[in-house]
């Protein structure tokens, strides 16, 4: 699908003495005519625009071509420029009758393009080659194929679940117990792909940020006793605050994640303990739930003294686990000792 849906790649830079220049392409046999009104016209809007620099993904149109553009500008520290900036753009052409699945997807593509836009900066201040600049927007081009297809494998599994309901396979399970389980922690730790890696044996490569909240379902036995896990994938991103405590009502436990290469997020791991606390009301029991540091397999990467969450857990009541979304490792375990405990509770 993306294949066709993605048309090209195009990297300018805003010249001084010549105007918009398009430097970098792929596909390589993209026209000059496209080139340079992708160049002139994603540098152009800013003029209309009172020269403000967009700091999200802005969406343009080229009906010459009956294309639509995905652009983010690129502004960096430059003394050999005018005013000590220099502009430039990295643009993903699509087609103009596709545009719905961009401005569906366009949070979900911000993150790549924010990765790669830090790469090329850092490659012009240390004056790279163009071909390693290329090497990235290159890079860009099969990072977007790649979350798209991931997308769409996601909703055609769902579509297809929706197609084909297994409501007399469902009928015939008796579910003992039901049980909500919230995952939270800074975003990019690991939450989906750990659940992921749980239920469906899957490890998402791409990061894709999780918007407001991602529901999965795992059903699993325990002691001959048929449990659905119903597990609530909640966004980290600040924007979420104010509507994820809603969906914190009648968790009966919690998982709590952050990354052992990020000490900022295992700083965090107070904090969301505290807003799972103010918000699950009433608390008539002690949370149960799981601390755990994700990415263990990044032995030389390791930020976090193994020590110290150890005694987190302890005061905050919760059990502590390291485990590898990559590898799965202590995944399943966690969930299935989650369940174990809450029946337990519930006996």
């Amino acid at each position: 699908m993306s294949e066709e849906i993605i048309k090209a790649i195009v990297y300018t830079e805003l010249n001084e003495g010549s105007g918009p220049n398009p430097i970098l392409w792929n596909p390589i046999d993209l026209s000059e005519k496209l080139r340079m009104s992708v160049a002139i016209k994603s540098i152009t809007m800013l003029t209309t625009d009172q020269g403000i620099i967009p700091k999200s993904l802005v969406i343009l149109p080229f009906p010459s071509f009956n294309l639509k553009g995905i652009v983010k500008y690129v502004e960096r520290e430059d003394a050999t420029s005018k005013g000590g900036r220099s502009l430039s753009t990295i643009t993903v052409l699509f087609n103009e009758a596709d545009d719905l699945i961009f401005y569906k997807y366009i949070d979900y593509l911000e993150n790549a393009f924010s990765d790669s836009t830090q790469k090329i900066l850092e490659l012009k201040y240390k004056q790279a080659k163009s071909d390693n600049i290329f090497y990235e927007i290159n890079n860009l081009y099969l990072t977007i194929l790649e979350i798209l297809n991931d997308l769409q494998k996601k909703e055609r599994s769902i579509s297809e679940l929706e197609a084909f309901p297994e409501e007399e396979v469902e009928e015939k399970r008796q579910f003992a117990y039901n049980f909500k389980i919230i995952v939270l922690g800074d975003p990019g730790v690991g939450k989906t792909s750990t659940i992921l890696r749980f239920t469906d044996d899957a490890f998402t490569r791409t990061y894709i940020p999780t918007l407001g909240v991602n529901l999965s379902e795992k059903n699993i036995k325990i002691k001959n006793i048929l449990i659905k896990l119903i597990i609530w994938d909640i966004a980290g991103q600040i924007k979420f605050e104010a509507m994820r405590r809603h969906f914190y009502k009648g968790a009966e436990a919690v998982i709590l994640i952050f990354d052992l290469t990020n000490p900022k997020s295992y700083e965090s791991i107070s904090n969301w303990y505290k807003d799972v606390i103010k918000n699950i009301i009433p608390i008539e029991d002690e949370i149960i739930g799981f601390i755990i540091g994700n990415k263990e397999d990044l032995v030389n990467k390791r930020k976090i003294n193994p020590e110290e969450p150890v005694i987190l857990a302890k005061q905050l009541n919760l059990k502590y686990i390291e485990i590898s979304a990559l590898t799965g490792k202590n995944v399943e375990e966690i969930f299935f000792n989650l369940a174990e405990t809450l029946i337990n509770t519930r006996e």
